[in-house]
C-alpha cells in the first residue's frame, strides 16, 4: 500500500577515510532510524523517475546513531577577537569530518558538485535559463489595472509582507482569493525627502528569472495538501485605488506602533504611475496568518506543527524542496472543520483542531525536477543581500545565520551576525553555494514553528505543560542549540516519521491526507468589460486528485 519512505540520504566517505577504517561497509556504520517504517511513504502516487534524488544518495550525507539526524564533526575555524568575524579555514576538506560510533554526523551536500564544487561563475550561468516561459511571452496573460482588482464595493485587506510581494485578501460577491503582488521592473515617482527621512526603503522590483523560478516552484507543489492552491496570474498596470492605499497606509502605521525603528520596504501605491507593472498570482483563500491567529487550544499546536511537517515531507520527496524562510508570515491557518473532542480510547494527538495550514512564498526557496536528469535546482541566490544574516530585528534572522552556517560549516555552531560578512565564503565542501540538497534547512523552520507555537500559545497553561512533556522527545532531536553529541533530525521526513512511531498520527491519517482532493477554483477577478465579466461566470470549476 506504501512505497519506499524518504530516506536521509547517505554517502559514502571519501577512499582516503574508508582505507583508515579498514573498508568498513558504509552499511556497518549507519543505525537507521526505525526499521519497521524502511517500506512506508508519506505520498501515495504512482512511482516516478527519482534518478537525480538516486544520485543524490550516492554522496549526500552520513549519518550515524538514533534517530536518524544529525550532528557533525567539527572542521577548524580561526579565532575571533572583539568583532572579527569568525573565517571558515581555506584548507577545510571532507577529511576532516571523520565518523566515529558515538557521533552523529551529517554533511548534508547535494549531487551539484559531481567531483568538484560548482565555481561562483557556474552557478551564475546556470541561473540565467529561464525554467519557464518569459512572463512578456505569455500572451493568455490578462492585463488588468487595480480598478479591475478591487473596484468600489469590493474588499481589499493586506495582509501580510512576503520575501518578494506584497500579500492582500480580496473579498466580493464571486468569493474570496489571496493575491501575491510582485512588482515588474517598471517606473514608479521617486522618493519624497520626507519619506526618505521617514525610513522608507524601496523594495527592488523582481527580475522576471526570479518571478519565473517561484512561480515554477508553485506548480510543482500545488498537488500538495499544506501548499497554497492556485487559480490565475495576470499583470496589473496603472494607478492606485483608494481602497488599496488604505489597506496599504493602515498596515504601515500598525507596524510602526509595533515596531518605530522598523523600515518600509514596500512602495507606497500612492507612487504608481500608468506604467508601474505588477505580476498578481491568486491563490485559494488560505485563511489567516499564524501571526494574526489566536492559539487557545492543544489540539491546534499538535497540528499546525504535525500538518507543517508532512506538507515538507511530502514536497522533500517531490521536489527536493526546501522552503528557507517560513517564518510564521508564510504559515497561513484556516478553521476547515469544527473541532472535535479527542477521544481518549483511541490514540494520537492528530485532527482534533478542525485547522488546514498552507505553506506560502517560495521567493527564497530551492526545489528541482526530479523527472529530469539534465534540470538544474531553482535557487534564489541568498547571498545577494548578506544583511538577511547579519539583522537581528527578529527572531527569524537567527534561523536565516543558522542555515547559512551549516551550508557553510556542517555542524550546529553557529555563526554569529558578524561573521556572515563575506559572499560566497569558502566552507568545508569549497565556496557556498545555495544550489546544495540540505534538507535539515526544514528542519531548522520546524524548530522555529514548534517555538513560536509554545511562546504564543494563549489557552490553558497546564495543557501547554502536558504538550511540552509529552513532546520532549521531539524537542530534545529538533532543537538547534541541543548539545552537540545530541543527533539532531536531518529533514522533514524524519519528523514526520518520529510522529508515526510515536503514535501522535495514525497510517491510516497520513494516508488520508495524502488523498485529499484540491479544488482547482476560478479566478474571482473580473475586468469591469461585459464581455469578460460573461467569460468569467462561463468558467466552470474543476478538480483534481493530489
Amino acid at each position: 500500500m506504501f512505497a519506499e519512505l524518504v530516506q536521509t540520504p547517505v554517502r559514502e566517505p571519501p577512499s582516503s577515510q574508508i582505507a583508515k577504517q579498514d573498508a568498513k561497509p558504509i552499511d556497518e556504520q549507519i543505525v537507521p532510524l526505525t526499521t519497521s517504517f524502511s517500506e512506508i511513504s508519506i505520498l501515495e502516487s504512482p512511482e516516478k523517475p527519482r534518478s537525480r534524488k538516486k544520485a543524490a544518495q550516492e554522496d549526500v550525507s552520513v549519518v550515524v546513531g538514533e534517530p536518524r539526524v544529525c550532528d557533525t564533526g567539527k572542521p577548524k575555524r580561526r579565532s575571533a577577537k572583539g568583532a572579527k568575524p569568525i573565517a571558515i579555514e581555506e584548507d577545510i576538506s571532507e577529511e576532516t569530518i571523520q565518523v566515529s560510533e558515538d557521533e552523529t554526523v551529517i554533511n548534508l551536500k547535494e549531487e551539484r558538485q559531481r567531483g568538484k564544487p560548482r565555481t561562483r561563475e557556474t552557478v551564475s550561468k546556470i541561473r540565467t535559463k529561464d525554467p519557464v516561459p518569459s512572463i512578456a511571452q505569455e500572451p493568455a496573460l490578462r492585463v488588468l489595472t487595480w480598478g479591475d482588482v478591487c473596484p468600489p464595493g469590493d474588499q481589499i485587506t493586506k495582509i501580510a509582507e512576503a520575501s518578494s510581494a506584497e500579500v492582500y485578501r480580496i473579498t466580493n460577491k464571486r468569493g474570496t482569493s489571496i493575491i501575491k503582488a510582485i512588482r515588474l521592473p517598471s517606473p514608479i515617482k521617486a522618493l519624497t525627502k520626507a519619506q526618505v527621512a521617514s525610513g522608507l526603503i524601496d523594495e527592488e522590483p523582481h527580475s522576471e528569472i526570479d518571478v519565473n523560478n517561484e512561480l515554477q516552484i508553485s506548480e510543482w507543489l500545488a498537488d500538495i495538501p499544506g501548499f497554497a492552491v492556485y487559480k490565475e496570474r495576470y499583470i496589473v498596470k496603472g494607478r492606485t485605488t483608494s481602497e488599496l492605499l488604505e489597506t496599504h497606509q493602515t498596515v504601515q502605521k500598525r507596524m510602526k506602533r509595533e515596531d518605530p525603528g522598523r523600515a518600509q520596504y514596500y512602495p507606497s501605491p500612492s507612487r504608481y504611475l500608468d506604467d508601474t507593472a505588477f505580476l498578481v498570482v491568486e491563490l485559494g483563500d488560505a485563511g489567516k496568518s499564524l501571526e494574526n491567529w489566536e492559539l487557545d487550544s492543544v489540539d491546534q499546536l499538535w497540528d499546525i506543527f504535525l500538518l507543517e511537517a508532512i506538507a515538507l515531507a511530502r514536497a522533500e520527496e517531490v521536489a527536493m524542496f526546501e522552503h528557507r524562510d517560513l517564518h510564521e508570515g508564510n504559515l497561513c491557518i484556516k478553521q476547515a472543520r469544527p473541532p472535535r473532542q479527542r477521544d481518549p480510547k483511541v490514540d494520537g494527538f492528530f485532527g482534533y483542531s478542525g485547522l488546514d495550514i498552507t505553506i506560502l512564498d517560495y521567493g527564497l526557496s530551492r526545489a528541482e525536477d526530479l523527472t529530469n536528469d539534465d534540470a538544474a535546482p531553482i535557487v534564489y541566490d541568498l547571498e545577494r543581500d548578506l544583511s538577511l544574516f547579519t539583522g537581528t530585528y527578529n527572531p527569524q534572522c537567527k534561523v536565516y545565520r543558522q542555515m547559512r552556517s551549516f551550508l557553510l560549516r556542517a555542524d550546529r555552531n553557529w555563526m554569529p551576525p558578524e561573521a556572515h560578512n563575506i559572499p560566497y565564503a569558502k566552507g568545508i565542501d569549497g565556496p557556498l553555494s545555495w544550489d546544495a540538497y540540505v534538507p535539515y534547512t526544514n528542519v531548522l523552520w520546524l524548530a522555529y514553528t514548534y517555538e513560536y507555537l509554545v511562546e504564543h500559545f494563549e489557552g490553558n497553561k497546564r495543557e501547554l505543560t502536558k504538550f511540552k512533556k509529552e513532546t520532549a522527545e521531539l524537542w530534545k532531536y529538533l532543537n538547534p542549540d541541543a548539545p552537540k553529541n545530541v543527533p539532531a533530525f536531518g529533514c522533514a521526513a524524519d519528523v514526520a516519521c518520529f510522529a508515526l512511531e510515536s503514535g501522535w498520527i495514525r497510517e491510516d491519517q497520513l494516508l488520508g491526507a495524502s488523498t485529499t482532493l484540491l479544488e482547482r477554483e476560478d479566478s474571482i477577478i473580473v475586468s469591469r468589460s461585459s464581455e469578460d465579466v460573461e467569460a468569467s461566470l462561463r468558467r466552470s470549476r474543476r478538480t483534481r486528485r493530489s
